[in-house]
């Protein structure tokens, strides 16, 4: 079947094209193929059946079969009136496909630029299947090439089932970040009911972005919230957390009106190099953040903060100032213990050479603070003070054995009380208090033994250090001591530790890395009845021993690892204190595994509100044979023998779609809960974000 070629030419804008087809005809300037007919310009080619060429505006009329090649997108439709300069245009009976990986098909489509189309009665997935996997199909869109796809009543569906509904939905194509809704979360509540989150992420600037997340609690209300982050030159950033919960109007509930969560990070380096951080972490309700947060660790512990922190440092001084509140809330008294700062400012320099081997240093701070109940508060019988202190200090370091090091320190203490105790009686008067004392620290590591271990090939394999330790420290008293106001009792020290530490070092990429590490220390009070353990009594006497305390550290790769620590009670003969952590793997590996095992008491009073007791663990496994991936978070507080939290998650990657499902149950709250929610993931749009916590599933 013969061809006739249109031998290439170009046009007076140096665009090249030339058209291949069966037959052609030529009227003034229009060109008229038919049968198989290929238009060649520049970087684009034109398929169709039938084409109309006007060779001066490169207008372009194609029917029938037409197929349009560019370097980054493939269309196919019915009919096309198209410019192949301005490439606008109208197409009918679209489908086509952009890449990567974006499939769409449109009854109409108006190509307003190169890189900007208008879809009528779309249909968009990102899914190869004959009958994709998930697909987005609207009455309306606009699509921006490599940016995005906005979409009006856009339908969600699964196969062919209709999931959601979305007024507006805005799909990124860009895989860095892109302003857009991100995938709802739906899930149950026993207590709350049925719940909806949705988020919509804003991409500002390169530097800033910001989500805004509402929270739909079919029983309890409606909860809004907004995370705006930021980063600027010279190391200025920080972000900004706010949450706001409205409740409905339910009589099964005794809830306030309203409550709410305000959490703030900033840094920022100031003129002069000085360095300025903000810290604030404020919820307006314990119970609030206790019933509904989902993050296991922030919901049982009741803490407010909030500071300022000014600071410089410079050659051997450090200058700062800070303002702050800390409160800690127990639910078993109702109350709160609070600590205020306003302000701390600190001066001071570290070790100075005068001679060798002799350093000065100093410290200085100003305090003025308040501790107290919440309710001492509120009578303003809180405990408060402000004081000066000067602390100038000597050290002299010993080295030149190599076998022992040996430090020596002594300073001088002055401390000015602008308010005190009068005496005999806990009436805090307006009468300065001047006290002054002195301190002598010596501390000797050593003698160290050692040993080293060599292989088949000679060579070092393992090197196992015992160092013995012993320090001495001797404050000398001071005068009217029980004048002085303390936030909860004062003390002096006078003691002897002493201790044996070993380590396991072993040569990896020729540096010396330590795997094992095993140490044991005590204290003894040579002044206990002045010393910290002054409001314990043994048999009507005050302990002179602390309690036995020992680590133990092993690091055999960078990602497995244990840290295990422990104290025991000489007196009463138990364990007063146990930490153990367990490290293997990382989140990112096929399996990982995260325990963590803690008991606290003190021996001495018989509290409950002092005894804890419990061991949690995190977990989660990879299986991308089966495209599965899973977590879990179990916490079990030993003590009560009864389960405080649990949590699983299952995700499974069904090629272009993501399903993941959790069931946590709260064991903790006033009445246990469990909580059922599902998620998708499609690609580029990201989950729901999660303001009130989580495990990170």
């Amino acid at each position: 079947m013969p061809c006739f070629l249109a031998g290439q030419q170009k046009d007076s804008s140096g665009g090249e094209w030339k058209i291949i087809a069966q037959h052609k005809e030529k009227i003034e300037k229009r060109i008229i193929a038919t049968g198989t007919v290929e238009v060649h310009y520049n970087k684009m080619k034109l398929f169709a059946d039938r084409v109309e060429l006007d060779t001066e505006t490169k207008d372009v009329l194609a029917e029938g079969n037409v197929v349009i090649q560019m370097p980054d997108e493939v269309l196919n439709c019915k009919e096309i009136h198209f410019n192949l300069d301005s490439s606008q245009g109208q197409l009918r009976d679209v489908f086509a496909m952009l890449q990567p990986s974006i499939f769409y098909e449109a009854e109409s489509i108006e190509r307003k630029s190169e890189d900007f189309y208008t879809l009528d009665r779309a249909k968009i997935t990102s899914c190869t299947q004959p009958v994709p996997r998930w697909r987005f199909s609207c009455s309306k869109a606009n699509l921006k090439k490599d940016d995005y796809i906005e979409m009006w009543n856009s339908v969600f569906r699964i196969k062919k089932i209709p999931v959601f509904y979305f007024p507006y939905m805005r799909y990124p194509l860009d895989r860095e970040r892109s302003t857009g809704f991100l995938m709802p979360q739906l899930g149950h509540a026993e207590r709350k009911g049925f719940f909806l989150s949705e988020s919509f992420y804003w991409t500002i600037l390169r530097n800033m972005d910001a989500t805004f997340t509402l929270d739909y609690y079919s029983r309890r209300g409606l909860g809004s919230g907004m995370e705006y982050r930021y980063l600027f030159s010279e190391g200025v950033g920080g972000d900004i957390q706010v949450f706001y919960f409205r409740f409905k109007d339910n009589p099964e509930f005794n809830d306030p009106d309203s409550a709410y969560i305000i959490r703030f990070n900033h840094n920022q380096p100031l003129p002069f190099r000085f360095k300025l951080v903000a810290d604030v972490d404020y919820q307006s309700s314990f119970d609030f953040l206790r019933e509904f947060d989902n993050n296991f660790q922030r919901a049982v512990v009741a803490n407010r903060r909030s500071q300022i922190y000014l600071s410089r440092a410079w050659s051997s001084f450090n200058f700062n100032v800070r303002a702050s509140r800390f409160e800690t809330y127990f639910r078993e008294k109702d109350d709160s213990i609070v600590r205020n700062y306003l302000p701390q400012v600190g001066f001071s320099a570290s070790k100075m050479k005068i001679l060798s081997p002799l350093y000065f240093s100093f410290t200085s701070s100003f305090n003025r603070w308040e501790y107290g109940w919440e309710s001492d508060y509120e009578k303003e019988k809180q405990k408060k003070s402000q004081s000066l202190n000067f602390v100038p200090a000597l050290t002299v370091p010993f080295s030149s054995i190599p076998w022992i090091t040996v430090n020596s320190s002594f300073s001088y203490n002055l401390n000015y009380y602008f308010q005190s105790y009068a005496s005999g009686t806990n009436t805090v008067v307006d009468d300065p208090l001047f006290t002054r004392n002195y301190a002598l620290n010596v501390s000797f590591t050593g003698p160290v033994f050692y040993k080293t271990f060599y292989g088949d090939d000679n060579t070092p394999k393992l090197k196992h250090i015992i160092e013995p330790v012993l320090s001495y420290l001797y404050e000398s008293p001071i005068d009217n001591s029980e004048r002085i106001i303390a936030a909860t009792y004062f003390y002096r020290e006078h003691y002897i530790r002493y201790g044996l530490t070993n380590r396991f070092i072993v040569k990896k990429n020729n540096m010396p890395r330590e795997i094992f590490s095993l140490s044991l220390s005590q204290t003894f009070y040579l002044a206990p009845e002045e010393g910290p353990l002054r409001i314990y009594k043994i048999d009507g006497k005050t302990p002179e021993f602390s309690d036995i305390e020992g680590y133990l550290r092993f690091y055999p790769s960078g990602t497995h690892s244990l840290d295990f620590s422990a104290a025991f009670n000489p007196y009463h003969k138990e364990l007063s204190r146990l930490r153990a952590g367990i490290n293997l793997g990382r989140p990112t590996d096929p399996y990982f595994l995260r325990l963590s095992w803690y008991k606290g008491i003190n021996p001495y009073i018989e509290n409950a509100l002092l005894k804890r007791h419990q061991i949690g663990f995190h977990g989660g496994f990879r299986i991308p044979r089966w495209s599965l991936e899973g977590q879990a978070e179990v916490d079990f507080n030993i003590e009560k023998k009864e389960l405080l939290y649990s949590g699983f998650s299952l995700i499974y990657h069904y090629q272009c779609l993501d399903f993941n499902a959790d069931v946590r149950i709260f064991y903790f709250r006033e009445k246990p809960e469990v909580q059922f929610r599902i998620s998708l993931g499609l690609g580029n749009i990201g989950k729901t974000t999660d303001f009130l916590g989580g495990m990170g599933f």
